[in-house]
């Protein structure tokens, strides 16, 4: 999009926004969110979207790792960005963060002082930085929830909720010391559509729906998982994460707060909820493998109290989840 185009559209009457991350899932999908409610989105990544074109009015390449790249991010040919949504992070499933601890420590550490102090030299008045419940310690079926100041005494189960709980304590920092308005929203499981669904990198249900896909369209009669399936995990559909991140964007929130639904199921009853709705139930064989831990349990009273509730259950999102991984299945075998 030309300067010009900028001028013109990126006036009073439209909110500008940067969204950091935005070649990536959640980002992608929260893009199209503030489209919908009439922003002028600039998209930053060191990747397009894989899936489909993004909607964002600018995309840009840039490697957030570097100082100089953040600042180009949120230069504009007049005045400022309205609000920074900051998900750029260098992640994935328990295959991948149980193994990169150097590459999640130093990254997104990187990528997160840079961007906050950016938006911060650049006059941002509003900021959203996406947290993960990973911050919290470890815990047992049957625990009672965890409120968001239950993170500390900071007991995280690996590197990347360190990470995480520091670049909280970052972004705060700056939001005591200087005129931003800081927002954290600590995600939870997210699924959903043109996420990754393979390579290592995808979190459970994706990895789930590939396997339960696969079984189907090549006739196989069993699928490998990690685990003995009793984990306890909550999933959040990714159109009503976006939905509640842009509530919290827009409230007087002023702490982290827990982003993710009241509906809790093991991991074996995830694959038998795939299995159902793929029609094919393959024999199930656990084996060893990075699970994390053994239960959530969270407290979604703040969230809630903002007005989000979600429209999908896991079912609902899974059915639109594994109708779009089998089609990717399909096109790999076809």
């Amino acid at each position: 999009m030309k300067e010009k185009d900028i001028l013109i559209k990126g006036g009073d009457q439209m909110k500008r926004a940067l969204v950091c991350g935005a070649g990536g899932f959640i980002a992608h999908h929260l893009v199209r969110k503030l489209k919908k409610e009439g922003y002028w989105v600039r998209g930053v990544d060191i990747k397009y979207p894989e899936f489909s074109p993004t909607q964002a009015d600018e995309f840009l390449i840039l490697d957030l790792r570097e100082y100089e790249n953040c600042r180009k991010a949120l230069s504009l040919p007049n005045g400022r960005f309205d609000e920074v949504y900051q998900l750029a992070a260098d992640m994935g499933g328990m295959g991948f963060i149980s193994w990169a601890d150097c590459e999640v420590l130093t990254n997104n550490v990187l990528i997160n002082i840079y961007m906050v102090k950016s938006a911060v030299e650049a006059g941002v008045p509003k900021y959203f930085y996406s947290s993960s419940v990973c911050v919290y310690r470890n815990m047992k079926p049957g625990e009672p929830k965890l409120k968001e100041e239950d993170a500390y005494p900071a007991l995280p189960d690996n590197e990347y909720g360190w990470e995480k709980l520091y670049s909280e304590r970052v972004a705060l920092a700056f939001a005591r010391r200087y005129n931003i308005d800081v927002k954290i929203g600590r995600f939870e499981n997210c699924f959903g559509p043109e996420g990754t669904w393979r390579g290592g990198r995808e979190k459970a249900p994706a990895a789930i729906c590939r396997k339960v896909a696969e079984a189907k369209l090549k006739n196989l009669d069993e699928i490998e998982v990690w685990g003995d399936g009793t984990a306890v995990r909550n999933y959040t559909y990714v159109e009503d994460l976006v939905d509640a991140i842009f509530i919290l964007m827009n409230s007087d929130v002023k702490e982290p707060i827990n982003i993710g639904t009241d509906e809790y199921i093991t991991v074996k009853e995830l694959v038998d909820m795939v299995c159902e709705i793929a029609g094919k139930k393959p024999k199930i064989k656990w084996i060893p493998g990075p699970v994390g831990v053994l239960a959530r349990n969270f407290s979604h009273e703040k969230i809630k109290n903002l007005g989000w509730t979600p429209k999908h259950t896991i079912k609902d999102g899974l059915a639109i989840t594994y109708r779009w991984i089998e089609e990717q299945v399909r096109k790999t075998i076809s």
